[in-house]
């Protein structure tokens, strides 16, 4: 009897790995995000033919032995694919009183995600002040998202959604500042980032410079080179559909860059020479655009975007570093480069950490009335900086009493 071997998913879906020499896979994916596949490795009965020796007949020996042997590398593969997407066993998480944000694993390249989304979410978190836990289980919420977040045994999903609950539960509010007609121009240029220009750099990201992005995924352990393969093309062919849906994909690869240019103009023409995209304060808009401006900056190099937003676009690079500078110290870039100095580029601000996969973060600093004085507390080191996951300096005191 021969056997196949294939994926069986929970969103509907069988992916056979034995049979098919191209694999494919067919579930509804939100614009949210993409490339995490998830469920468990069955094996089922094809057709009997009289036991598998019989079955290879009056093949030479070397061509069994060479049937047995992918055989049994495809068992191989298929155990360790089982152990990379099936879902953990959940642990206890107490999520009393305290934010855990689940999203994708950190990739290998230094950047806290590939993920607009994730990246989005996580300097939002960031820059409104609230302690938060990240939790890479990469186990998607009900809807089918990512990120999403849990708080007070409550789960919510859409970075929209959870922004607004934020908002409601714990009074985090980075618009306040903003006019109505600021609100209306941030809320315009939200929806053309993430339902526009976000298709684009998926594109650029997914199809385009895919043996780039293969390389930036982290997957150890043996064949993991073959399972990053098989992830990214899974990947690249969910994209190219969700794209051809939106409309986006029926489009060529010239007209499909051509959109994306017109998009990074805008907002460079938004920013102009600004600090941040509505003024000299932060909003929820900024973190909106970063989390996506982000992935042209330092994952897609050589490709167009890249070339357009460290050349002609050049405001829209010094304000990517004004960011990562200032609420993600510990992200060290490699080809750190002074181009992009800024205001608030100090000494402490190119002082990197490494990324911390499982901890609190929060913000240990005492901002008395000078806005200046750190006291140290038992999770800090001897400059007052928290030792946790995603402590970053406030060389403003102004931008803290803009996130209460």
């Amino acid at each position: 009897m021969h056997w196949g071997v294939g994926l069986v998913s929970s969103r509907s879906c069988v992916l056979d790995l034995s049979r098919n020499q191209t694999l494919s896979l067919c579930w509804c994916w939100g614009s949210e995000e993409h490339c995490s596949v998830y469920g468990d490795i069955v094996a089922f009965p094809l057709q009997d033919y009289g036991g598998v020796m019989s079955g290879l007949g009056s093949d030479s020996w070397w061509k069994k032995t060479l049937y047995l042997t992918g055989g049994a590398l495809l068992a191989a593969a298929a155990y360790l694919l089982h152990e990379l997407l099936a879902i953990r066993k959940e642990q206890e998480v107490d999520s009393k009183d305290a934010i855990i944000l689940h999203q994708f694993s950190r990739p290998n390249n230094g950047v806290p995600s590939l993920s607009p989304f994730c990246l989005k979410m996580e300097t939002y978190l960031r820059m409104a002040d609230l302690p938060y836990q990240n939790y890479f289980d990469g186990k998607l919420s009900p809807q089918g998202k990512m990120p999403w977040i849990e708080y007070n045994h409550k789960r919510v999903s859409g970075t929209e959604f959870i922004i607004d609950f934020l908002e409601e539960k714990l009074g985090a509010n980075l618009n306040k500042h903003l006019s109505p007609h600021q609100r209306a121009v941030s809320r315009a240029f939200t929806k053309m980032v993430e339902e526009h220009f976000y298709w684009t750099l998926a594109y650029c990201q997914w199809v385009e410079n895919l043996d780039e992005t293969q390389k930036m995924l982290n997957i150890t352990g043996p064949l993991s080179d073959l399972l990053k393969w098989i992830l990214c093309h899974l990947t690249k062919g969910i994209v190219k559909r969700e794209m051809y849906g939106q409309g986006i994909g029926r489009f060529s690869e010239e007209e499909i860059y051509s959109l994306m240019e017109k998009d990074m103009r805008s907002l460079a023409g938004l920013l102009g020479d600004k600090k941040y995209l509505m003024g000299p304060k932060f909003s929820t808009l900024d973190a909106t655009v970063f989390g996506h401006l982000a992935q042209a900056m330092w994952t897609l190099p050589g490709t167009r975007p890249e070339r357009l937003i460290k050349g002609e676009l050049i405001n829209l690079a010094m304000y990517c570093e004004r960011i990562r500078r200032k609420f993600w110290p510990e992200w060290h870039d490699d080809n750190d480069n002074t181009t992009y100095e800024s205001d608030d580029s100090g000494e402490d601000s190119k002082t990197h950490t490494p990324f911390q996969d499982f901890s609190y973060y929060s913000r240990t600093g005492t901002f008395e009335d000078d806005g200046n004085s750190i006291s140290q507390t038992p999770d800090t080191d001897f400059t007052g900086h928290s030792l946790f996951d995603s402590d970053v300096d406030m060389d403003e005191f102004t931008d803290h009493e803009q996130c209460k």
